[in-house]
């Protein structure tokens, strides 16, 4: 069946974004699920710190290892600071989930029209990679690897990713000629991202057949997904300027995906350099065009903590590949990526902090994009 242009028209049955709440639950209509982009961020943060506090164990002995900056910074870190941090990403989760329960009880046909939505819906993701993220990072004493509890909330929070994929990736599959052109957009990588840190976290629990049949999956829609944003101009043509902070998933998805093979194969090998390398590349050229996000930074909106997750998981990727050449140069490239992530999401913190008011604002993008049928 051949899907037509109007397919994306806004649909007349879609909820008008209304200047002024109808009742007590009129913030309901306006949170949506692109508010989940706070979790991933504070989830990501955690695993990074989790990351650096364990690369610090693993070489505190080794004196002639050139990560002993990385080392020292990482112990410089009080232990109660990560516990401080994750239990911060818990309850921010914990909120939004419960944000979005009320969302779905009392405002379902928001929720629906967000479940069509070719921009939303990729972020339907977001909760279940955050609590996945938050699984893997947690402190041992909580939930050790390899324990049931671990193994329970691993298929809890993974079989939603898996059920999302099927309709996502069904839809690509049946809905027409040309229809993934026409909906691609770079939120889309959140999609390939769910199925990327699914494989980790399996492999990290020596589900290695799992881990690697989620990889798969993620790693064939990626490919598709790269060139076909990669035709359309980078998807320039589907975002207004307030969502441009979402290019930055562009590197997000390789740098998971190194991430995911690291933890499948066991070592940093070359398939997870390439993959790392391309992350570096895609950060390289977004960030040397700064005008692209110019419209975007002229007033504070929840699309800003879109810059602190994939900058987090580029920080994780640089450093397991400085632990596994062990060369200075990819330390000091592993501090400056950590630094950078690390004062990004302090920045965010601090404008959402002092600009509450413009957290929920009336003309949210997500009101004004096409719906799909």
């Amino acid at each position: 069946m051949e899907t037509s242009s109007d397919s994306l028209k806004p649909s007349p049955a879609a909820p008008a974004p209304s200047k002024q709440p109808s009742s007590r639950f009129g913030m309901l209509t306006r949170f949506h699920a692109g508010y989940f982009r706070i979790s991933l961020a504070l989830s990501a943060q955690a695993l990074l710190w989790r990351t650096l506090s364990d690369t610090s164990t693993s070489d505190d002995n080794n004196e002639d290892n050139p990560l002993l900056l990385g080392v020292a910074v990482a112990r410089s870190l009080p232990s109660a600071a990560f516990v401080l941090l994750w239990s911060l990403a818990l309850l921010t989760l914990v909120a939004l989930c419960a944000l979005y329960a009320a969302r779905c009880l009392l405002r379902f046909q928001a929720v629906r029209a967000e479940f069509r939505h070719h921009v939303a819906m990729n972020y339907l993701f977001a909760p279940w990679i955050s609590w996945l993220l938050l699984l893997q990072s947690a402190p041992p004493a909580f939930f050790p690897r390899g324990a049931r509890s671990y193994q329970v909330l691993w298929w809890a929070f993974s079989l939603p990713i898996f059920a999302l994929d099927v309709k996502i990736y069904g839809q690509w599959f049946t809905r027409g000629r040309k229809f993934l052109s026409m909906v691609a957009n770079p939120a889309s990588h959140i999609t390939v991202i769910g199925n990327l840190v699914t494989a980790r976290a399996a492999a990290r629990m020596g589900w290695h057949e799992g881990a690697v049949a989620m990889f798969a999956v993620g790693a064939a829609h990626y490919l598709v997904l790269f060139v076909t944003l990669y035709q359309r101009f980078l998807g320039s043509d589907s975002l207004p300027a307030m969502l441009r902070p979402v290019f930055f998933l562009f590197f997000a998805a390789p740098s998971m995906a190194s991430l995911a093979w690291d933890a499948i194969a066991a070592s940093f090998d070359t398939c997870c350099k390439m993959l790392f390398f391309l992350s570096l590349f895609l950060f390289a050229s977004l960030v040397s065009r700064p005008t692209l996000f110019k419209r975007a930074m002229r007033r504070f909106s929840v699309a800003w903590w879109a810059y602190s997750f994939p900058l987090t998981v580029l920080a994780l990727a640089a450093a397991e590949y400085a632990q596994e050449v062990r060369e200075a140069a990819a330390s000091v490239l592993m501090l400056t990526l950590a630094i950078l992530s690390v004062a990004v999401t302090l920045a965010l913190m601090v404008f959402t902090a002092i600009r509450t008011n413009d957290l929920l604002p009336h003309d949210d993008p997500f009101s004004c994009l096409p719906l799909i049928r």
